[in-house]
């Protein structure tokens, strides 16, 4: 099946830091590109990716574009702005190409686990919804009643959640990752990716059957046509490779039919981030 791989990643840890970087993931510390990816999609039948902004730097947004101008099978860029600037609506002016898909910052490093709620943040989504982009949600447990509130407080705004907000697959107890993710659920204007999910689970030791638990949460409370791949390479490097995060994603959707799993593998992606893809 045809895919789209809407969660990936470049990096450049020789000209960059990257302060999430922590010392358990020295593995995947250098450099990632383009040409490292080719074979990857190759392998899977991915024909198009979104790329994923890893730093909160303006110039990476501005980078990761000029990557997805040259390289079609990069359809969507999730860059980053700086949400609270007073200037916000004029930086998106100015970085806007038909590439740039969505924002997204790293909501879950904040130390305020209402960080979204910020009347400064809110006018920031506010401009992200008026530029007509999307905003991804990239939170945990903690984070995800300010998401709740501020999707269903912003109704004509789109928002994609990242890595299903991140279940403690490792802590065994989903109950309250889970109930938040149905209320989540229950707004329309909200979609979810199946992605960074290997990475949440004991490294060495997970198994499809750990990961099944979350994604049926996510099925349930989403539905297949609110739902989408990623891969989130190369962080998922750290517990697996490319071609078995791919593989594992089909397992996990194997009970869905083809038109369903079509939705997951590339038509939610598409119609969400409104990507053109190079051939599907």
């Amino acid at each position: 099946m045809a895919t789209i791989d809407a969660h990936h990643h470049f990096w450049d840890t020789t000209r960059y830091q990257y302060p999430w970087m922590t010392a358990e993931l020295d593995r995947i510390r250098r450099p990632f590109s383009p040409t490292d990816l080719q074979p990857h999609l190759a392998a899977t039948d991915v024909v198009g990716t979104v790329l994923v902004q890893t730093r909160a730097d303006l110039d990476e947004t501005r980078e990761f574009l000029r990557i997805a101008a040259d390289n079609a099978f990069v359809c969507g860029v999730v860059g980053w702005v700086d949400l609270t600037d007073p200037a916000v609506t004029d930086v998106l002016g100015e970085i806007r190409t038909d590439k740039l898909a969505a924002i997204r910052h790293q909501v879950h490093d904040e130390a305020d686990p209402e960080w979204l709620l910020r009347p400064d943040v809110r006018r920031g989504l506010a401009a992200v919804a008026d530029a007509a982009l999307v905003y991804d949600l990239l939170v945990r447990t903690r984070e995800l009643p300010a998401a709740i509130t501020v999707v269903r407080e912003m109704p004509n705004a789109r928002f994609v959640l990242d890595h299903l907000a991140k279940p403690p697959f490792v802590s065994g107890d989903l109950h309250a990752w889970a109930a938040e993710v149905r209320e989540l659920a229950r707004s329309e204007n909200v979609v979810a990716k199946l992605s960074g999910l290997v990475t949440e689970a004991d490294w060495k030791s997970w198994t499809p059957q750990t990961l099944q638990p979350a994604v049926d949460v996510a099925l349930e409370a989403f539905g297949p046509q609110r739902l989408m791949f990623g891969s989130d390479w190369p962080v998922c490097l750290v517990a697996a490779s490319y071609e078995q995060v791919h593989q594992t994603a089909q397992q996990l959707t194997a009970a869905l039919s083809e038109s369903e799993r079509m939705e997951v593998f590339s038509q939610t992606a598409i119609r969400s981030y409104a990507l053109t893809p190079p051939s599907l």
